[in-house]
């Protein structure tokens, strides 16, 4: 697949400086890894094109870095084995910096970073806790740190329900086939719930960002001991961030930094 530039990056980076010099030592060419079924930060557009905040700041890195850049899309249960494959470089999904992941890859610096919510109807008087949810169905996508969380702390409680992606969860959310969903706070926020069918739900009790079942944010996995590439990635994180890039790609699509402290 050839490389990926988005209305919105091409409107960022042909209104920046001229490009810095390519970073010493990385590679020309990378391939990326992404899911493309996780609006609004990475999915396939109406052109069939993929798009979102992961695909905007990949490019930017690639840029950063003076390589081309590839991209392959991947189901969100088969990206890591995918990356130990070969399939791909790296992997620029969203994707949560755990210890658990830390196992099976590398990860570079974090690149943004999000707390994550349950949303359920407006009129529902639900307490998040054990006692609220006891007995409830709750909807999350598999494999993911969401996942990990709700299993955790209410799965002797609550029928978790999971998903392949996020859209099937909030889906069953709309049909009644679930009590509440629980995922990204942001993903939620700007996606399901700035949508038509998401206008009669609100996010329920509080934020999460425990680093036990949520990392350190969200980081750009490579394959173990590929330390060079993730040194490039990390460089270019850095630069975007300092030249000003990364918060004009953030401020378009979130009206906000979503960096993190």
């Amino acid at each position: 697949m050839k490389k990926v530039v988005t209305a919105i990056a091409t409107a960022i980076l042909a209104g920046t400086a001229p490009a810095s010099a390519a970073i010493e030592g990385c590679p020309d060419s990378i391939v990326i890894g992404t899911e493309g079924a996780y609006p609004p930060f990475n999915y396939i557009d109406e052109q069939g094109e993929l798009a979102g905040f992961d695909i905007d700041i990949a490019n930017a890195l690639c840029d950063e870095i003076g390589a081309d850049c590839s991209f392959e899309t991947q189901s969100w249960a088969g990206i890591i084995p995918g990356l130990n494959a070969k399939k791909y470089d790296a992997i620029i999904a969203s994707m949560s910096i755990t210890k658990e992941r830390a196992q099976k890859v590398d990860f570079t610096n974090k690149y943004y970073q999000t707390p994550a919510r349950f949303i359920a109807p407006e009129d529902m008087n639900v307490e998040i806790s054990k006692d609220g949810l006891s007995g409830m169905t709750i909807g999350v996508q598999a494999a993911t740190v969401s996942a990990n969380f709700v299993s955790d702390n209410y799965g002797d409680i609550a029928d978790i329900k999971t998903y392949d992606t996020q859209e099937a969860a909030t889906l069953d959310l709309v049909s009644g086939r679930v009590d509440v969903v629980f995922a990204d706070a942001l993903k939620l926020k700007t996606g399901f719930l700035a949508s038509d069918e998401g206008s009669g739900y609100e996010f329920k009790g509080p934020a999460f960002s425990d680093p036990k079942w949520f990392g350190e944010g969200i980081g750009i996995a490579v394959r173990k001991g590929e330390d060079n590439l993730k040194r490039c990635f990390n460089a270019a994180i850095a630069n975007i961030r300092e030249d000003g890039t990364y918060d004009e790609i953030s401020q378009a699509h979130f009206g906000m930094n979503i960096y993190g402290d």
